[in-house]
Parts: C-alpha cells; sequence; structure tokens
C-alpha cells in the first residue's frame, strides 16, 4: 500500500536516514535537538510542506515543497521543490515519479503557476526521470551562488 502525506516529528529519524542517501557523509545527521529545530522552523515556514511517501508504512521517498508569493503572473505563486530523494532499494520503481507529481498536484491546488526544481545529479537517467515527471529541461537555465 503506498501513501503520500505531508511529514510530521515523529516521521524526523525516518527523514534523516533518508537524507544520509541524499547526501553520504555529511556528518551529524541525526534526530537531535538541534534537528527537531532545524524541523520546526522548517514547517512553521508558510507554504513549506515536506511531503513523504509510504509504502507499507515506510518511508521510501521525500521532498519538500515551497510555494512563493509573487507580484508577477496576476500574483499566482510559484513553488520550489528540494531535497527530492528515493530510498536506493525503492528507486525505478515509480515511488519518486509518484511523489514528485503529487507534490505538483498540491502546487497546483494553491494557484501556482509553476513548480521548479534543480537538481546536482548531471547524468542523464536523473533528467529522464524528472522528464517523466513532467518537468522540462530545456524552458531556462539554473544558476547557484554560494557563499
Amino acid at each position: 500500500m503506498i501513501t503520500i502525506r505531508p511529514l510530521n516529528e515523529q516521521d524526523l529519524p525516518a527523514l534523516l536516514s533518508l537524507y544520509d542517501e541524499l547526501h553520504p557523509g555529511e556528518a551529524g545527521r541525526s534526530a537531535d535537538e538541534d534537528a527537531r529545530r532545524q524541523w520546526g522552523r522548517l514547517v512553521a515556514h508558510e507554504g513549506t510542506v515536506c511531503l513523504g511517501l509510504f509504502r507499507a508504512n515506510l518511508l521510501v521517498a521525500s521532498c519538500v515543497l515551497h510555494v512563493l508569493p509573487n507580484l508577477t503572473r496576476g500574483g499566482r505563486p510559484y513553488a520550489l521543490l528540494e531535497n527530492v530523494v528515493t530510498a536506493s532499494a525503492h528507486r525505478r520503481l515509480g515511488f519518486g515519479r509518484q511523489l514528485l507529481i503529487a507534490a505538483q498536484e498540491a502546487a497546483w491546488r494553491q494557484g501556482c503557476y509553476k513548480v521548479m526544481l534543480l537538481t546536482g545529479r548531471l547524468d542523464e537517467g536523473t533528467a529522464a526521470f524528472y522528464r517523466t515527471a513532467g518537468f522540462l529541461d530545456n524552458e531556462k537555465k539554473g544558476f547557484i551562488a554560494r557563499p
């Protein structure tokens, strides 16, 4: 059975475990008090939801949806997807695609005129995966600045 729902604080340990697959070797990832504080800030941010896809009560995929206000496009908001990850043991089974489509549907329900995402994976397989979920990679070019 597949369930897609907003994650809550009780899901945090499973989410942090999933994030270990997103950013392997990133030090200090644990469900300690700092992680709980950061979690609280994330979910308290207006327009932000962390979605999870569960297979038989096991969190196997997640993404964060940020819906942001806008002055153009008739004041319609836009959305950003971040931290898209599927557990390696559950990849290529359609779960990531189901989650991305659910995230887009949530954005459309909120009146967003577009949903954007960036990926650090530059291989063709990743690009093809995002295309199957309805994302185009030929409309705009992303730029990133880091401190």
